[in-house]
């Protein structure tokens, strides 16, 4: 995963975005983690885009077969994150509010994140 994000790096549909500084893996648990943070603060006030889609099968073989017998089952679904992609895009409520909740939902990711407006992004 080298290389930064050459598309979805900009917040094109809310006022605020969550912006991942690192790369890695972003399972469907997570993001789910961090829909719930945002829509629990914001007390479904806001409207909340999802800007990733984990269509990434990850498979694990059952502990105790042996080596052989072909694949394993799929675990999860991940989606692979470069530096400077775009995760979660948050619009309209106040900024103290889309912040906090962006903010919260960071707290659920493995990476580094920062919070970008619309305005301070170019």
């Amino acid at each position: 995963m080298r290389g930064n994000a050459s598309n979805g790096y900009r917040v094109d549909f809310g006022d605020y975005g969550l912006k991942a500084l690192g790369c890695g893996w972003l399972t469907a648990r997570q993001i789910e983690a961090g829909r719930k943070a945002i829509t629990h603060f914001t007390k479904r006030q806001a409207k909340i885009w999802i800007r990733v889609f984990p269509d990434k099968p990850v498979t694990q073989k059952g502990s105790g077969v042996r080596m052989g017998q072909g694949k394993g089952d799929i675990k999860e679904y991940v989606v692979s994150i470069t530096p400077g992609k775009m995760i979660f895009e948050v619009g309209g409520v106040p900024a103290e509010i889309a912040q906090e909740a962006l903010r919260r939902a960071g707290h659920k990711l493995p990476f580094p994140k920062k919070i970008i407006n619309k305005e301070e992004q170019l």
